[in-house]
């Protein structure tokens, strides 16, 4: 009776201790953040990244390519199915408090040595048969007490671990955005520069005509005409040059949307994208709820709590309890004969690991360097968010100063070369000047369009770092 009563109060401790956690979380640290972005234009708390990404981007080619990518693109699908099955696996774990119930149905025949005990008790019952049949058909059910948290613990894994695949969605769908809108750009470029470069070869033509008139008259050397020409030939190379790259980015972008490589529609040209100069990057605080990564790299903190809880709970003994009942016979006439042959057998164990303990620490312990390091790759996370940030502002104020200064740069050779023209024909200016003022304008016109993409990359650059596209 003693016996019994000691094992009670033992497993009644067991289970009052199952209240308490065996190990203790770390909370998500505070990351160093700065009050404001660096080179941020605007002190207002709204940020960019709130605006949903068909309200930000307006162009509507750009959108039907971005609404293809979102539905097409392989890597966003890919994203969508580690989301069912880690939705799989939430509502699996869950079945963990859950006994677990086989069924169990045997028949064996066996013919015992006379030698051995069995043999010897047959023949003193004067049983004449050689053989021992038993036929048996039983529910088994087995049930773990989740004493130390191990199984709330999965639980608790298994839904950070859900909940960062819907993470990982959103952060390939702001990439997607970014790099959409960017390849949409670089296409409008490459327009600019192709139309510049025919542009160019046919004044170059103009000249050439007239240099070769002014030859044929005696008035320059051949020469004259060869550097003409050669000029001529210059912007003539461009134009395969940017067809190639036009198709080679169509098809990028195709393959991008999740389509085969084919040509993209669009009637807007480079000069008519433009977007405010004051975009509000809002407070850095608010990365960590809205950037996609830095909340993954939150969650992981969660999973990291819980295996070292896991870990941790594997060191400390396993409350089990098993029952058994059903049918059983050694004759195959009487093995359904209720209530005869029904048995039950119900059992209850603790099981304390020993010689493998040593394995089940170093695993706890490392489990808790995994959180530590889980912790550290939070805070890179962040500081690398708010340095992205920072890159994008200061790339579009800068870049906005940059293309002022090309701008009147362009406009400033295109009256040198108008003016240049005219001399040459008026014969006040010798076609070095010509030429030279072509090339400079060519090489300017095609700097400015360059430039002007690269701030409007710049901006859908400030769009993704700031955690905007998934909306």
């Amino acid at each position: 009776m003693k016996t019994y009563k000691y094992a009670y109060l033992l497993m009644m401790t067991l289970l009052v201790l199952g209240a308490c956690k065996v190990s203790k979380d770390i909370k998500t640290p505070q990351a160093a953040l700065p009050a404001t972005f660096r080179n941020a234009a605007t002190t207002d708390t709204t940020s960019i990244a709130d605006i949903p990404w068909k309200n930000f981007f307006t162009d509507a080619e750009l959108q039907k390519l971005i609404d293809s990518a979102i539905v097409k693109n392989y890597d966003m699908q890919l994203a969508v199915k580690n989301i069912e099955s880690a939705q799989l696996l939430v509502k699996q774990v869950k079945w963990n408090y859950v006994p677990t119930v086989g069924l169990n149905v045997t028949a064996s025949t066996s013919r015992p040595s006379d030698n051995s005990l069995n043999g010897l008790s047959l023949s003193t019952a004067g049983v004449t048969t050689k053989h021992i049949e038993d036929y048996s058909a039983n529910l088994e059910l087995s049930w773990e007490a989740d004493i130390w948290g191990k199984i709330h613990n999965q639980n608790k894994a298994a839904l950070a671990a859900y909940l960062q695949t819907n993470e990982a969605k959103k952060a390939v769908q702001t990439t997607l955005v970014a790099s959409v809108s960017q390849g949409y750009y670089n296409l409008l470029m490459l327009d600019a520069q192709l139309q510049t470069a025919q542009n160019n070869v046919k004044l170059n033509d103009s000249t050439l005509r007239i240099i070769k008139l002014q030859y044929d008259a005696g008035q320059v050397t051949l020469l004259a005409v060869q550097q003409a020409d050669a000029q001529q030939q210059a912007a003539a190379q461009l134009v395969p040059q940017f067809e190639q790259n036009i198709a080679l980015q169509e098809n990028a972008l195709r393959i991008l949307t999740g389509e085969l490589p084919d040509r993209i529609e669009r009637s807007k040209k480079l000069n008519d994208i433009a977007f405010a100069d004051n975009l509000s990057a809002g407070l850095p605080s608010a990365l960590v709820s809205r950037r996609p990564d830095v909340k993954s790299s939150e969650l992981a903190l969660n999973i990291a709590n819980a295996n070292v809880g896991i870990n941790q709970a594997e060191m400390y003994p396993a409350l089990r309890i098993t029952a058994q009942g059903g049918v059983n016979s050694f004759k195959a006439s009487n093995w359904f004969n209720v209530p005869a042959s029904l048995f039950g057998v119900v059992s209850g164990s603790i099981l304390q690991p020993l010689l493998n303990h040593k394995e089940l620490k170093t695993n706890f312990e490392v489990a808790k360097i995994d959180r530590e390091k889980t912790v550290i790759q939070f805070r890179q996370t962040v500081l690398n968010a708010v340095g992205e940030v920072s890159d994008a502002l200061v790339k579009i104020d800068k870049l906005k100063a940059e293309q002022d200064i090309a701008a009147n740069r362009v406009n400033t050779l295109q009256k040198a070369t108008s003016n240049a023209n005219q001399l040459f024909k008026n014969g006040l200016a010798n076609y070095l000047e010509v030429i030279t003022a072509q090339g400079n304008v060519l090489q300017s016109e095609l700097e400015l369009a360059t430039i002007k993409t690269e701030r409007l990359n710049a901006v859908a650059e400030l769009y993704r770092s700031l955690g905007g596209g998934w909306k």
